[in-house]
């Protein structure tokens, strides 16, 4: 924290995250409180319910440390769907309990994550090296498979997006059930053998979402945008490349769920604000030129599942401090972009 650091973040769903305690993950965040930080969280999902239990955890964590809690997309994933409102209600009664509560979203009905998350977590103990032997052995792909196959079955048809050598290039793009079926082979051996061969090194995204829900949870005040986005592999969630004119093209222009000026606060001051950014987010004298210049006529999010990795339309210029990185929608090549920290720490406070 003393070095810059914004806060704790935390993916309990993952190893070795998982294995954090409730009560450990309070004690952590009585450091952050003092230093004037945040704690950022993607929640069990399968704690209790499965349901809300994972955002209760988040929640109590932020009440009984005195932390600020962000919680990391916050989305209607099964077992959620078509409860927006219900999930809306949820977030309110939090901060009129008095936690400092916010949250952020992808506006896309598909999530993406790395393929080694549908392996039984048990599975996971003593890293990585040990997972590749257990996906080796015959006997350990036996005792994983029933667990595996309800993890699977849970998130629907699963599309390969990113593999790390080119032998198995061809796989990106398709479903796991695809490959299964033009190999011959188990669903389960195709995944364990992909991880075999790729070192772990395999992302995939699946649809679990539902967009009403979408929709209504982004119009919520303390909703924040996220791209969630992998920029890896041939075939990536389109929303990499296409969440925010997909937001100021369909979800502004076309569908009028949100103004312009909210839409552009989800994306700039108020993330800003929210991680002590306390030099950028807005234009003002003083502040970092980060700007995108766009034509809100017609810009447009044109990636797709099929083709992600299509530039939008309707942005003509973009500057990163200060120096064009776009011109005329084109990219110029400068990268002056720099790692960002919290400034201004004194004592045990930020200020």
């Amino acid at each position: 924290m003393a070095e810059g650091a914004v806060g704790l973040s935390t993916g309990l769903s993952y190893p070795p995250g998982v294995y954090a305690s409730t009560e450990e993950l309070i004690e952590l965040c009585k450091t952050v409180v003092e230093c004037g930080g945040i704690y950022v969280t993607h929640v069990r999902y399968d704690l209790g319910d499965g349901i809300f239990d994972g955002f209760r955890e988040a929640v109590a964590i932020g009440a009984r440390s005195g932390c600020p809690v962000h919680i990391s997309h916050y989305c209607a994933r099964i077992g959620l769907r078509r409860q927006a409102a219900k999930m809306l209600q949820f977030i309110d009664e939090a901060r009129a309990s008095g936690v400092d509560l916010t949250f952020d979203a992808y506006p896309w009905e598909a999530g993406s994550t790395t393929l080694h998350s549908v392996v039984p977590l048990w599975a996971h103990h003593d890293g990585p090296y040990k997972l590749l032997e257990r996906l080796k052995s015959k006997r350990a792909r036996t005792e994983m498979r029933s667990e595996a196959t309800r993890l699977i079955e849970s998130k629907g048809g699963m599309v390969i997006s990113a593999v790390k050598t080119e032998r198995n290039k061809w796989c990106e793009g398709l479903t796991v059930a695809a490959i299964a079926d033009r190999l011959n082979k188990d669903p389960w051996d195709v995944i364990c053998d992909l991880l075999v061969e790729e070192e772990l090194e395999v992302a995939y995204y699946s649809f679990g979402g539902n967009m009403d829900d979408v929709k209504i949870i982004m119009t919520h005040p303390a909703h924040m945008f996220i791209t969630d986005g992998l920029r890896i592999g041939g075939m990536p969630n389109p929303r990499t490349f296409g969440t925010y004119p997909k937001i100021l093209g369909q979800f502004v222009r076309d569908e009028k769920i949100l103004t312009m000026e909210q839409a552009i606060r989800k994306m700039t001051s108020f993330p800003a604000q929210r991680f002590g950014l306390a030099d950028r987010g807005i234009l003002w004298d003083g502040m970092k030129a980060d700007i995108v210049i766009f034509n809100p006529a017609t810009v447009s999010c044109v990636a797709t599942f099929a083709n992600p990795k299509r530039l939008p339309l309707g942005i003509e210029y973009v500057f990163v401090n200060g120096k064009m990185v776009v011109e005329k929608g084109k990219h110029t090549g400068a990268l002056p972009g720099e790692p960002l920290a919290m400034k201004g720490y004194v004592g045990n406070q930020y200020r």
